[in-house]
């Protein structure tokens, strides 16, 4: 069945197909351009001047991460279970033995309890996945991490423009990384960064980027030439997806608000499902501002969302769950995890599932979808979610390509 409101759907925002024309005629469209240079300094105001790179994605950026911090076979990275597995391949791919934690039950984020009872002579760094774009417990994470000398890498993929007690989420750890996938608040298809904190890590994070070389000292007109320094590889994205990157990032302000408002509707039209038993809304703690990247509903149990999920589908509307927990899959359980090792992501994992969250859905289908949840769990209040929101504007905000050449 053709699914009239899919879950996702990518936007234009502002220039992105007149940069991309303007890296064309520029005739520079390999790595680190004009485009690029752009991006890099939008990033690195909105993290308060720390070093931002552009990679091909946020999986590389997290290799980059795990291939700076020089770990050895047998060192320790804790992280959640709860994740893409990307954010475990990276530290694998290094030799480090991955030691999953289990989530809190509000949030999902990273369980600071249960961190602190992974910790050992071993233990090398701490993976923090903001989850929905919504903070970890970072204060917490760093009075573990700091007798011991611990790193923390933030995994910041959801969380560009997302906040903790004011500080930018990707710049608290030592580094942070972040996605510009198309699923992403801002997108360039594929793509990501890496946010260096830490200033003795800046020059060899440049150097691994640049394949190992010193390129970029090069280019700067440090050194006549450049040649082989380190261990490295070939991370930089493209200009032309630098130049669409920048055509969003221009926008972060009102794609990320144009989100939120639709992820307060949800808030709002299905806040009564938040008074039973059976359903948990999403939280955000008092430490954090969100950048609404998604809107996570959890009910009784795995039949009951696949039921929801499979009875919206047949009205048209693309809803689904998320991550698989890591230490269930099969490298999960090779590296000898079973069932029941973590319970609250094993219970959380199979009860979420999240609904249509993007800048160019209109208020009239979102008034659809929140009336068919509330449809389909039994929960129809006597004045329909659509109705409380007719108000509002049903033409696509944000769906039109721009008609100006790039400034």
């Amino acid at each position: 069945m053709s699914l009239d409101i899919p879950f996702n759907k990518p936007v234009f925002a502002g220039n992105e197909l007149w940069y991309i024309q303007d890296a064309v005629q520029r005739m520079h469209i390999s790595g680190d351009g004009h485009y690029t240079g752009r991006c890099h300094e939008m990033l690195e105001e909105i993290h308060g001047g720390s070093r931002v790179l552009l990679t091909t994605s946020c999986t590389t950026a997290l290799e980059l991460a795990a291939l700076l911090l020089d770990l050895e076979p047998g060192d320790e990275v804790i992280m959640p279970s709860f994740t893409f597995v990307s954010t475990a391949n990276a530290f694998a791919l290094r030799g480090a033995k991955i030691r999953f934690a289990d989530v809190s039950p509000d949030t999902l984020n990273i369980d600071p309890t249960h961190v602190r009872s992974l910790i050992n002579d071993r233990t090398r760094v701490i993976v923090p996945v903001h989850y929905a774009g919504v903070a970890c417990d970072m204060d917490e994470l760093a009075a573990i991490a700091a007798p011991h000398g611990i790193a923390i890498i933030e995994d910041a993929a959801q969380a560009l423009g997302s906040t903790y007690r004011g500080k930018p989420l990707g710049s608290i750890g030592q580094m942070g990384t972040l996605s510009f996938h198309e699923t992403k608040n801002v997108i360039c298809g594929e793509g990501g960064a890496i946010i260096v904190n830490d200033e003795s890590l800046v020059k060899p994070a440049e150097i691994a980027r640049e394949k190992g070389t010193n390129r970029a000292a090069f280019f700067r007109g440090e050194v006549d030439k450049y040649t082989w320094c380190d261990l490295g590889g070939s991370m930089l994205p493209s200009d032309i997806l630098a130049a669409f990157l920048l055509g969003q990032l221009e926008h972060l302000s009102a794609l990320n608000g144009r989100r939120r408002t639709l992820w307060d509707r949800y808030l709002e039209g299905l806040g009564s499902l938040g008074e039973r038993e059976d359903v948990d809304l999403p939280v955000v703690p008092e430490y954090a501002t969100h950048n609404a990247h998604l809107f996570g509903l959890r009910v009784r149990d795995l039949e009951a969302r696949s039921e929801l999920i499979e009875g919206l589908r047949d009205r048209g509307i693309g809803a689904v769950f998320h991550y698989v927990p890591l230490h269930l899959s099969p490298m999960g359980r090779a590296m000898g995890y079973q069932d029941g090792d973590l319970p609250v992501t094993e219970r959380e994992h199979a009860r979420l599932l999240r609904l249509p969250l993007y800048p160019s859905l209109v208020d009239s289908d979102q008034g659809r979808i929140i009336d068919s949840v509330l449809d389909l769990l039994g929960a129809r209040e006597p004045k329909s979610a659509a109705a409380s929101i007719e108000t509002f504007p049903s033409r696509d905000p944000m769906s039109q390509p721009p008609v100006h050449p790039p400034r």
